[in-house]
C-alpha cells in the first residue's frame, strides 16, 4: 500500500523543491519505495484567503505552477482563513491564482478550506479542484470529525493532531472514510492547548490586514519555537515506524507534514526523515547544500 504525503510550503519554499525534486525523480532509490508525494500546499504572502500560517511566499505563481506540472504533483492552495465575508470573495489576487492552477497542471489541484463560504465560492466558480478540510477547524471532538469526513464536498480531512492517537475509533471507520483521513504528523505544538482556535482566527485577521495584536502562545515551551526534536516527543507524533506498522495495516495512508512558518533547512530534515533511506540521507543533505543557488538559512 503507498502512502502519500502532503508537504508545506508550495511557495515558501520554491527554491528547496526546485532542487530537492530532480533529486527525488531521478534518483528514486536514495527514497523508500512506500511513498510518493500526494501534493505540497502553500499560500503566497499578502494573500487575504490564506490562514493557518501568514504566508511569506514571494514566487511567481506561474513558475510555480510549471514545476508543479513539470514534476506531475497536485498544487494545493491554502486558503484556510476562517473570518471571510462575502466582499472578501471578489479578492483579484486570490481568484487570479484560483484560475491559474484550476487548469494548470497534469494532475487535480486542490484547495484547503475553512470557511464554508468560500467553499461554496470555489465550488460553483472553479469546479475542478478538489478541496480539504483544514485543521484549523480544530476538530478534536471524533463525532464531529466523522460527520466532516461524511462531507461530499471534502476529498480529505486533517483532524486536529490530538485526534492521531484514537486508534480504537479510527480503525472502526469505513475503507471510504479512512481514505479521506489525512493526520498531520509533525505538530509541536502543546498536546494541552485550550486556545488553539483563537491561534488560527489570529493570523486569519492578519491576513486580512487587521491592525491586531500577536496571538500569545499559551504553551508552556512556547519560548523554544517548533524543534523537530521536540515535535517527535508530542503524544500526537507519528513517526515512519508508526506509519509503516500502525496506520497502513489500518488502511489510512495519507499524511500531512507541517512546516510552511519554519525554514527550509527544517523542511529539508523532513523531507530526509520521512522519505529518504536513511544510508542515503547523508547524500541528499549534501546535493542540497551544495547548490550554491540555494540559501537554506
Amino acid at each position: 500500500m503507498k502512502i502519500y504525503y502532503h508537504l508545506p510550503g508550495l511557495f515558501e519554499f520554491f527554491e528547496l523543491y526546485n532542487a530537492f525534486l530532480p533529486i527525488y525523480r531521478d534518483h528514486r532509490e536514495y527514497f523508500y519505495d512506500w511513498c510518493e508525494i500526494g501534493s505540497i500546499y502553500g499560500a503566497p504572502c499578502d494573500c487575504i484567503w490564506g490562514g493557518g500560517r501568514v504566508g511569506f511566499g514571494e514566487e511567481n505563481p506561474e513558475d510555480v505552477a510549471e514545476l508543479m506540472k513539470k514534476y506531475t504533483i497536485s498544487a494545493r492552495l491554502t486558503f484556510s482563513n476562517s473570518m471571510l465575508t462575502r466582499e472578501h470573495l471578489a479578492d483579484k489576487r486570490c481568484n487570479t491564482l484560483c484560475a491559474l492552477f484550476e487548469n494548470s497542471c497534469n494532475v487535480t489541484n486542490g484547495v484547503i478550506v475553512h470557511s464554508d463560504l468560500l467553499l461554496d465560492y470555489l465550488k460553483e466558480k472553479y469546479p475542478k479542484f478538489y478541496f480539504v478540510s483544514s485543521t484549523t477547524k480544530v476538530i478534536t471532538d471524533f463525532s464531529e470529525f466523522e460527520t466532516e469526513l461524511n462531507r461530499k464536498d471534502f476529498s480529505y480531512v486533517v483532524p486536529d493532531f490530538r485526534l492521531n492517537k484514537e486508534f480504537e475509533r479510527l480503525n472502526s471507520l469505513s475503507a471510504e472514510q479512512k481514505n479521506k483521513v489525512e493526520f498531520l504528523c509533525n505538530e509541536c505544538c502543546w498536546f494541552g492547548c485550550y486556545d488553539r482556535k483563537k491561534c488560527y482566527e489570529n493570523v486569519s485577521r492578519k491576513s486580512l490586514g487587521e491592525d491586531c495584536a500577536d496571538h500569545i502562545c499559551v504553551s508552556p515551551t512556547a519560548s523554544r519555537g517548533y524543534r523537530f526534536s521536540d515535535a517527535m516527543k508530542n503524544p500526537g507524533f507519528i513517526g515512519i515506524g508508526d506509519i509503516q506498522n500502525v496506520y497502513v495495516p489500518n488502511g489510512f495512508s495519507n499524511f500531512k507534514i507541517e512546516g510552511r512558518g519554519l525554514g527550509s533547512a527544517l523542511i529539508l530534515e523532513f523531507l530526509l526523515y520521512y522519505m529518504t533511506k536513511p544510508e542515503y540521507q547523508l547524500i541528499v543533505r549534501e546535493e542540497i547544500y551544495l547548490d550554491s543557488m540555494l540559501d537554506l538559512f
